[in-house]
């Protein structure tokens, strides 16, 4: 398997492209947007100079890195020769089921299928495609050349040949793979949410402002990021489609998102990638600061 397909330039696919680079192998990624594919391929080799001014690669292979990305604006091109196939679309489920449907009519018989979800059931995206088996989920960590854990997760169809494929291949990128199965969620998002939630309904409860939340979840609890930093760093948008996921998988109003968080959603306010969340990201490049503070 040396040929990895990945579906959106955006922060995850980007981030997913550069990992399989970095690690040796042939990437091809692959957005309808040409612009979208230059700011990923851009971000990319940001991230890898700040590797080398940091000495964790040296310029040679930075440079090979960026060599083993091709770059494609035609799926069908773009998967042609793929082993696997990653998708890293926007987490919206007829966007994800569109795109499998494709892949599935344009990939060969034997390509393997992961999405990045965070949240869809891998079981329903599966159901689009006649090869249920090799269906399953690849949810990396955002910043994913740094981030250990890989979510995978296993539809109800996936095959164990296929699971141990993507645990033993998430291995050799220096990941730690954890096979999880599939309901709303999975493990991560159905824990962290939940908190992101509360600490959102804590702030529009007036128990306390943005700064104090944060401070006391960094200080008391050693998180290294305060819960809506955090909220603002994955993206409001994404939040609210996660939680609503939950909520229309479990029936639990423990998973109803904020008024609070849905208002800002609709205001436009989603965090970094917009600019202003709970904090204002507009001055001194500080989007970029939080975005990259990792790498």
């Amino acid at each position: 398997m040396k040929n990895i397909a990945v579906i959106g330039a955006g922060t995850m696919g980007n981030g997913i492209a550069h990992t399989f680079a970095q690690s040796g192998f042939k990437v091809q990624l692959i957005d309808i947007s040409e612009a979208s594919l230059q700011k990923g391929m851009d971000t990319i080799t940001k991230n890898l100079d700040r590797m080398v001014a940091k000495e964790k690669i040296d310029e040679a292979q930075k440079n090979e890195t960026l060599n083993n990305i091709t770059t494609f604006t035609d799926i069908a091109e773009g998967v042609k020769n793929a082993s696997l196939v990653v998708e890293a679309a926007t987490e919206n489920s007829e966007l994800k089921l569109k795109i499998f449907k494709q892949l599935d009519e344009q990939c060969a018989k034997d390509t393997i299928l992961a999405t990045n979800t965070s949240s869809i059931s891998i079981t329903q995206i599966a159901a689009v495609t006649a090869r249920p088996k090799q269906v399953i989920g690849m949810h990396f960590m955002n910043p994913v050349p740094i981030m250990k854990l890989v979510e995978i997760i296993r539809g109800y169809n996936t095959s164990d040949e296929v699971t141990k494929t993507i645990m033993d291949l998430s291995k050799t990128l220096g990941k730690d793979p954890v096979e999880v199965n599939d309901y709303p969620g999975f493990v991560a998002n159905r824990i962290l949410m939940p908190m992101l939630n509360e600490s959102i309904e804590t702030l529009y409860n007036g128990v306390a402002g943005v700064t104090e939340i944060d401070t006391v979840m960094k200080l008391g609890m050693a998180h290294p990021m305060g819960p809506l930093q955090l909220a603002d760093f994955i993206g409001l948008d994404v939040c609210l489609s996660i939680l609503n996921v939950m909520y229309d998988g479990f029936k639990n109003p423990k998973f109803a998102p904020c008024p609070l968080l849905v208002n800002m959603v609709r205001a436009g306010k989603l965090g970094v990638k917009s600019g202003e969340g709970f904090y204002d990201y507009s001055q001194s490049r500080k989007a970029e600061n939080v975005s990259q503070q990792f790498l």
